[in-house]
């Protein structure tokens, strides 16, 4: 790593060998899903008001005050393994400006990367006590993917929503306009989510380190007492289990959150992990930033929809096969949510032929159950 160990003041590049992505446009990692729910979230009514407004309002340097004064700046002299991988991250990723990192006394595992005109990362004690030094630098990389996507501005923005809906909560209508926006944020963040693991990987260069920083935030510093695959596998029973209740419950449990479920995070990174796309990365072929101005807005829009459409086809959730089956022309709408409603596994059986069930003639012994029986 000799060319650039000076380079926009990269000094002291750690020694491991890494493959390094000069000149990488953010889209080279960033998940469909993520841009296609920012795409959506600007379409939201009221959202330019409202970003514009909060873009001269927000209190930025207040904010950074706060931490200066009340959090410990990493560098040199503090947290200097972390001041290494920070600095080793952004010349992987090859972001001019390192950010600066603070950090902050909290029990609870936690990352985030926020500011509005420069990002700011900032990591609890909970988290860089709970890792090791691979699994760090995995999350490390995914806050630098954070601040070269740019997502480090909405990041702010809900951070400061969510605080006023609370203050706001006793105005009916105020409340409501503003958790409509929180919601599409956070419906955005959390894909977004998807898009900064992947540049976690593209800096750690490891998969089974952020595979194991995953499975530590959702069951802690037990590795003895954890496997992949059996983490991988609860992924698996999450997306493809239970019936059309359990996927309105799935998607209720996650409105509030600013995160995926973890096991769903683990499984989306291995499956990006092995694929051609990532190969060709890792291989040197990927779009360079210099070209983002000449991307197609209308081509990224139709790559997402692809990729939401492959999505609902291949998902083995109850509701996306629904979707999917009544897309087709199969069946029947209203005995295929009544069915898997009533969490039935297989086909209900054809009632018989003859009278209808409310015909005087009918003896009823041979017909199915009534709802609510």
């Amino acid at each position: 790593m000799s060319d650039g160990d000076e380079h926009n003041g990269h000094e002291h590049v750690p020694s491991r060998q890494r493959r390094r992505f000069p000149g990488i446009s953010s889209r080279t990692y960033e998940h469909p899903a993520d841009r296609s729910a920012l795409v959506a979230l600007r379409k939201l009514s009221g959202f330019d008001t409202v970003f514009k407004a909060l873009s001269g309002l927000l209190p930025e340097r207040s904010l950074r005050l706060l931490f200066l004064s009340d959090s410990v700046r990493v560098s040199d002299q503090q947290f200097a393994h972390l001041n290494v991988m920070l600095r080793d991250a952004c010349y992987i990723l090859d972001l001019e400006k390192v950010p600066p990192m603070y950090v902050n006394q909290d029990p609870q595992p936690n990352a985030m990367c926020i500011g509005l005109d420069e990002p700011i990362i900032v990591v609890t004690t909970g988290l860089v006590e709970l890792l090791d030094e691979e699994e760090m630098r995995a999350v490390v990389g995914h806050e630098v993917g954070h601040a070269l996507s740019g997502h480090s501005v909405y990041r702010t923005i809900l951070l400061f929503l969510t605080s006023l809906a609370v203050r706001v909560a006793w105005i009916p209508l105020g409340n409501l306009a503003i958790m409509a926006i929180v919601t599409g944020l956070r419906e955005w963040f959390r894909k977004s989510e998807l898009s900064a693991d992947r540049a976690g990987l593209l800096v750690g260069q490891d998969l089974q380190a952020s595979m194991r920083g995953l499975m530590k935030i959702a069951g802690g510093n037990h590795l003895h007492e954890m496997n992949v695959d059996a983490f991988l596998a609860q992924a698996e029973e999450y997306e493809s289990g239970g019936d059309l209740r359990d996927s309105v419950l799935k998607i209720l449990n996650v409105l509030p959150r600013s995160h995926p479920f973890t096991t769903v995070r683990a499984a989306e990174l291995k499956k990006w992990a092995e694929s051609r796309d990532y190969q060709r990365i890792m291989d040197g072929h990927y779009p360079r930033r210099d070209a983002d101005k000449d991307t197609s807005v209308r081509d990224s829009w139709r790559e997402s929809a692809n990729h939401y459409g492959t999505h609902v086809k291949s998902s083995k959730d109850p509701l996306m096969k629904l979707v999917t089956d009544l897309a087709g022309g199969a069946g029947d709408l209203g005995e295929r949510v009544r069915r898997g409603f009533g969490g039935f596994t297989s086909p209900s059986p054809k009632p018989p032929q003859g009278p209808e069930p409310d015909s005087p003639d009918s003896s009823g012994d041979d017909r199915p159950p009534r709802d609510g029986s």
